[in-house]
């Protein structure tokens, strides 16, 4: 039921906090991703919202991101784990940084572990939405890849 305010101005105060809102939504997307609802993920991007995922072109709007992530579905890479470490926000933009972790099944079922960072730029359109994400495997694992 609707209730005016009493004064003039609306309450600006928010239902929850900014950090605790955005790590949940980090969380609904690796749900999302994990259970190969790829659409539901790309919801969180805005319009012309970028993902720039490593040794890809970087899928810019809602429709190409839900094909890159379905790209990567398909390619074998499951159980993505989300760490946010750090939410800084100002007014309507937030910058997130966090880990990372998933698995790569290849096609003769050896399984193998990837971790890295990741950041996050979200941007408040009416909901928070992502507009840029990157992320980027540890070096660690990229030189044990090489040898």
């Amino acid at each position: 039921m609707y209730r005016p305010y009493s004064s003039a101005q609306a309450d600006t105060r928010p239902f929850r906090d900014v950090e605790s809102h955005l790590r949940d939504l980090t969380q609904d997307f690796a749900t999302s991703f994990n259970t190969g609802n790829y659409d539901q993920a790309a919801a969180l991007f805005a319009h012309d919202g970028v993902l720039m995922a490593p040794r890809r072109e970087a899928a810019y709007g809602q429709t190409s991101v839900e094909r890159l992530l379905r790209q990567l579905g398909d390619a074998g890479y499951s159980d993505l784990r989300l760490e946010t470490m750090r939410v800084d926000h100002s007014g309507d933009m937030a910058m997130e940084l966090g880990r990372f972790s998933m698995v790569l099944r290849h096609g003769d079922g050896t399984l193998v572990p990837e971790r890295g960072r990741y950041v996050k730029v979200w941007r408040r359109l009416g909901a928070w939405l992502l507009i840029a994400e990157s992320w980027n495997r540890s070096a660690d694992l990229a030189n044990d890849r090489a040898a």
